[in-house]
């Protein structure tokens, strides 16, 4: 697992409710809550969790409209 993955997924685990979708508010979140040792690192992590929270709520949205559509084949 490469460093941005690693603290990203800490980083994560640790704060999960101060994490969106939204990169710059990530940015201003890592330098709130991290010691990062560079801005590029900093920018990495920040759109690493952008990504992932994205790629989740998509995943969750999917699995929802999945859910609905089998529901409404079995009332017909």
């Amino acid at each position: 697992m490469n460093r941005v993955k690693k603290l990203s997924t800490d980083l994560l685990n640790r704060y999960p409710d101060k994490f969106n979708v939204d990169f710059q508010q990530n940015k201003k979140m890592i330098d709130e809550i991290a010691k990062v040792s560079s801005k590029e690192l900093r920018n990495q992590i920040a759109g690493y969790i952008a990504s992932n929270i994205n790629k989740q709520t998509k995943e969750q949205n999917k699995k929802i409209e999945q859910d609905v559509d089998e529901t409404s084949s079995l009332g017909n």
